[in-house]
C-alpha cells in the first residue's frame, strides 16, 4: 500500500491504540528498503499518533538485541548491532575499496560542506578527477547540492544520510573534531610520501591501468 492510499484512509479509520501504532511502526521499519523520516511513517498511520515518542520507545526496547533501531539525521532504520556485525560478514557484499584520493575528498566534503570541486582541489593541493567524485556518488555517501552563487556557478557537494548511516553518526555534529584528529597524529605527513601526479590518481580512482606504468 502506498503512502497516498494510507493517507486516504485517515478519515474512515479510527486512530490506532498506542500498542497497535508501535506494531505498525516496527513493521514499517523492517519492511522499508531505506531509512524513513517521521513524516513518512506518520502518513501510514490514521489519526494523530506521537510517532517520535513511539520510535524512541522502540529504540529503547531493541537496545541490547541483535538488531537495533537507530536514527540518523532524523531518519529511522533497523540496523545490525555493531557487536554482532562481524558474525554476518559472509552475508555482506564486499564494498568497493576507496582510493586515498577518494578518502581525502570524502573527508574534505564531510568537514567543509557544502564545498565546490575547486575548493576541494585547493585544500588537497592536487586536482580531483571526475572518477573520484563519481565513485563517492556511487557509494551513496556524497551528492551534489545546488550551485554556489559565484561566477561560473560551480556545483557544491555534501554528504548524505547514507554517509551518516554507514559511519554510525546521528548527525554531522558527531564527526570527530579536527583538533582531536590532529592530536591523534592523523594529519602528520609520512616520512617519504610517494610521488603522485594527477594522471595516476585518475587511473586509481577510475579503476583503469596507468598508461605510464610498466
Amino acid at each position: 500500500m502506498s503512502r497516498d492510499d494510507a493517507a486516504g484512509t485517515e478519515d474512515a479509520a479510527p486512530a490506532p491504540s498506542e500498542a497497535e501504532a508501535r506494531r505498525i511502526c516496527e513493521a514499517l521499519l523492517f519492511a522499508a528498503p531505506e531509512p524513513l523520516g517521521e513524516d513518512e511513517i506518520r502518513a501510514f498511520l490514521p489519526g494523530p499518533v506521537p510517532v517520535g515518542a513511539i520510535l524512541r520507545a522502540l529504540a529503547t526496547d531493541y537496545a541490547g538485541r541483535g538488531v537495533q533501531i537507530e536514527c540518523h539525521d532524523g531518519r529511522w532504520a533497523v540496523r545490525t548491532a555493531p557487536d554482532v556485525a562481524p558474525y554476518l560478514e559472509r552475508l555482506q557484499v564486499k564494498p568497493k575499496t576507496l582510493s586515498q584520493a577518494a578518502l581525502e575528498t570524502l573527508a574534505i566534503i564531510a568537514y567543509r560542506q557544502p564545498v565546490t570541486r575547486a575548493e576541494i582541489e585547493q585544500i588537497r593541493g592536487v586536482g580531483v578527477s571526475r572518477g573520484t567524485l563519481d565513485l563517492l556518488v556511487e557509494t551513496g555517501w556524497v551528492r551534489p547540492r545546488g550551485r554556489k552563487p559565484v561566477p561560473g556557478r560551480p556545483v557544491t557537494w555534501v554528504t548524505t544520510t547514507g554517509f551518516l548511516d554507514h559511519f554510525d553518526l546521528a548527525s554531522l555534529d558527531d564527526l570527530p573534531r579536527v583538533e582531536e584528529l590532529a592530536a591523534a597524529g592523523l594529519f602528520d605527513p609520512p616520512a617519504e610520501p610517494p610521488p603522485q601526479d594527477q594522471a595516476s590518481e585518475e587511473a586509481a580512482a577510475g579503476g583503469v591501468d596507468d598508461p605510464d606504468a610498466t
